[in-house]
């Protein structure tokens, strides 16, 4: 079975992409999205995603047959409280994922009543709107200690030799006062070019780069608070060869990348 890479994807604003967009802010994103099951040299056998709006004790996994969604943004148009992504779930799939972790001395379970949040099913609809490949959504731990997540995404990786797909879903810049002020734009892209940096050294010296991550140029101030961040480091653990950044612009006024590891 080919192995598949990992990635770490925008997953935008809400529930953006289903919503009217004139001035094409999320076109470029919606696009990436969209080309990324070409970009791949098979089809996925599952998909894990890892999304930073869970947040739990240890990392879980939604283990329903069929999951449901939960809609969880505020403010949206009535029609984005209606979408529907009746994707399978893998029930086994997230048994063997936590059990990888528990054996890597990580905490993990099985959540068997958790939905997938709009961090999954909204990039997910963009990229796999047929909603037939199985897939489950994991957590990220409450520490969000990067060493943990990228030791966790290490932990993962033998997944991926039997054609998982392993997701990390986020935002490489996420302080909501930022979006929308030009006085966010030279901060975010000197955040954006270290991260870039960080993401291309091999995996030994990328954790330790990535561990640091808040005291790179505009760190902080590029993510006040980092869930949205560490989704990355579980996807650059799975892989120990230098990553490479596959999707870049200006969004909002902020830099946001996309980045894959083979």
């Amino acid at each position: 079975m080919t192995s598949l890479p990992a990635f770490f994807l925008p997953h935008g604003g809400g529930p953006c992409f289903f919503m009217d967009d004139p001035q094409g802010i999320w076109s470029g994103m919606a696009a990436f999205l969209r080309a990324l099951p070409a970009s791949l040299d098979a089809p996925p056998s599952a998909i894990i995603v890892v999304s930073g709006h869970w947040e739990t004790e240890g990392f879980a996994f939604t283990g329903a047959v069929r999951p449901g969604l939960v809609y969880d943004y505020s403010g949206f148009p009535p029609h984005t409280y209606a979408l529907r992504y009746d994707v399978p779930g893998a029930p086994e799939l997230a048994a063997n994922a936590a059990t990888l972790l528990r054996g890597a001395g990580l905490e993990a379970g099985v959540d068997p009543a958790r939905g997938l949040d709009h961090g999954v099913f909204v990039p997910m609809k963009v990229a796999f709107p047929e909603a037939e490949i199985p897939m489950i959504e994991m957590s990220v731990d409450r520490s969000l200690d990067p060493a943990l997540h990228i030791a966790a995404g290490r932990a993962l990786a033998p997944l991926r030799e039997q054609g998982v797909l392993i997701l990390g879903s986020g935002m490489s810049f996420h302080n909501m006062r930022g979006y929308g002020d030009p006085r966010f734009t030279a901060p975010s892209e000197a955040f954006d070019a270290w991260l870039a940096d960080a993401v291309q050294l091999p995996g030994p010296e990328r954790a330790v780069a990535l561990a640091g991550w808040a005291e790179a140029p505009a760190g902080r101030l590029s993510h006040p608070r980092e869930e949205h961040l560490v989704p990355l480091m579980v996807a650059a653990g799975t892989s120990q060869i230098a990553g490479a950044r596959v999707y870049g612009e200006r969004v909002l006024q902020t830099a946001i990348s996309g980045f894959r590891f083979d």
